[in-house]
């Protein structure tokens, strides 16, 4: 079929950006992106949804799908995590999985083989991240590292060493993704980035401001829920409200203990106040204009293994999810939502 509305020598790709928790996923994500679209942290495991990323060079379309890191845990949380990351590769023309060259490189090959189950890895291609942190890495042997991963992944074609920090040989990997697309029609023709809505950005860059100043002091127990999204922007982005404020939000920081709440509410409030500060700041620039934002902060004991929790976090059900929970549970759960 003739494709009228797009240039004919359009091309796209969709690849799947697969490994281990801080491997450097989103870091390579944000570089291609040019902007901070999947958000960073120290902690381990903070993306937590699959995201599709999109850019284009020249008229090829590259679709980068963002995915939570693989990891070894029994959460219900853990579980839908590693599932979001292994449904990353349905659909997907290339996977990049991703090797920390800080560490051993063949332990993490096997523990990403053992994660993926019987997902079916289509061509893949190794890209070894964080070269800026090793001496000498050109020296390093490892294309016949790469000859050892081809026994237990023979789908592997190819690698890159990069550094997502200086840049180091992301100019050569996105040339060979764009050589590797094949022709065809622009999936995100209007020049979407992404096929999340604002709204989860904004619970997004919440957590990333959380993580940020509240660092070792906060478990990882705690999400972001948007429970109000006002929007009063037309069609052509301008405000239509007298006061100037684009929208009106207000999201809940979810945490499983009280002393948890005490830790990110702060002393006389000052805590919550700077995430809010900070958050306004990011959504603000990504909305291009003013916001109010009210922040909360609620106990929800085990949120992290309440179904309706992670539905609202939209985390669905993994092949190996724990049951659905029963009435009387839905009522306890809804009553802490509260």
């Amino acid at each position: 079929m003739l494709i009228t509305h797009q240039h004919p020598l359009n091309k796209s790709i969709m690849v799947a950006v697969l490994g281990s928790p801080n491997v450097g996923k989103s870091s390579l994500i944000n570089y291609l992106m040019g902007m901070d679209l999947s958000i960073v942290s120290p902690r381990a495991q903070t993306t937590r949804n699959k995201i599709n990323c999109v850019f284009t060079v020249d008229h090829t379309e590259i679709i980068l799908v963002d995915t939570p890191g693989l990891h070894i845990g029994g959460n219900e949380i853990n579980k839908r995590m590693n599932e979001q990351a292994r449904e990353g590769v349905e659909g997907a023309d290339l996977n990049l999985v991703m090797i920390d060259l800080t560490r051993q490189v063949l332990p993490q090959l096997a523990e990403f083989k053992k994660l993926m189950g019987e997902s079916e890895l289509g061509a893949a291609w190794i890209v070894f991240t964080k070269g800026d942190l090793v001496e000498n890495s050109e020296s390093l042997p490892l294309a016949e590292l790469v000859e050892k991963v081809k026994e237990e992944l023979p789908s592997v074609e190819k690698y890159f060493v990069i550094s997502s920090k200086t840049g180091d040989n992301i100019h050569q990997l996105t040339g060979a993704l764009v050589d590797r697309a094949e022709s065809g029609p622009h999936l995100y023709p209007n020049g979407e980035v992404s096929d999340k809505n604002e709204r989860f950005f904004v619970s997004e860059y919440i957590r990333e401001q959380a993580f940020d100043l509240l660092k070792d002091e906060l478990p990882y127990e705690m999400a972001v829920v948007v429970e109000d999204f006002k929007d009063f922007r037309d069609r052509d982005g301008r405000c239509k409200a007298e006061s100037k404020i684009f929208s009106h939000i207000a999201a809940t920081i979810l945490v499983n203990r009280p002393s948890q709440r005490a830790i990110v509410v702060g002393t006389k409030g000052m805590m919550i106040k700077e995430i809010g500060t900070r958050s306004r700041q990011k959504i603000e620039s990504m909305i291009g204009g003013k916001i109010n934002l009210n922040l909360h902060v609620k106990v929800s004991p085990k949120w992290f293994k309440n179904n309706l929790v992670l539905e609202q976090l939209g985390l669905p059900r993994a092949k190996d999810s724990a049951r659905v929970w029963h009435a009387r549970e839905t009522k306890v759960a809804n009553k802490v939502m509260e």
